[in-house]
């Protein structure tokens, strides 16, 4: 997700680009997921005012089974970008005061949209990401998957107080 705004630079204050998005991305795991829908570069006083409407679908791992699974989710983004060059003169160019957190162009003119998107992507996982609301998790004594099928490990209480009420429950059902 790279685009070149050289030319847009050279353009008046209020010029726009519109482009459209399908493309891949790094992921918050380092694996490759996608996002679909569009951006709008409009050149400002000082550099760009970049704002994206994308849908991503991106690669996590289930934190109670472990197994992956796509999390889908609509992201609104919207970041100044500042070129580190001016491409009239070629000389490294003060920036303006307020550039914390400002996308920052290449010495082509280059905006790299891919840490930005991740970064976005990032704030929309959740701690604990879920493969679904009633992911029964991991076997603690054999480890499987508890989703897919039902283990036959003794899954008795592990407090020898409750045995009393164990046994009870076994001697109703027989």
């Amino acid at each position: 997700m790279h685009y070149n705004l050289a030319q847009l630079f050279r353009e008046s204050i209020g010029s726009t680009r519109d482009y459209e998005v399908d493309d891949s991305f790094v992921g918050p795991e380092d694996g490759l997921d996608r996002a679909q829908g569009w951006v709008r570069v409009i050149r400002t006083h000082e550099g760009f005012l970049i704002r994206a409407e994308l849908e991503t679908q991106v690669s996590l791992t289930c934190s109670r089974c472990l197994s992956p699974f796509e999390l889908h989710s609509e992201l609104t983004m919207e970041e100044e970008s500042f070129p580190s060059i001016n491409p009239m003169t070629g000389r490294m160019q003060d920036l303006p005061g307020e550039t914390d957190g400002a996308i920052l162009l290449d010495d082509q003119q280059v905006l790299d949209m891919g840490e930005v998107l991740r970064q976005y992507v990032i704030t929309e996982v959740p701690i604990k990401p879920l493969c679904c609301e009633k992911c029964l998790g991991l076997c603690p004594e054999c480890g499987s998957n508890q989703n897919k099928e039902k283990c036959k490990c003794n899954a008795g209480p592990a407090d020898p107080r409750w045995g009393a009420l164990v046994e009870l429950l076994t001697e109703k059902q027989d």
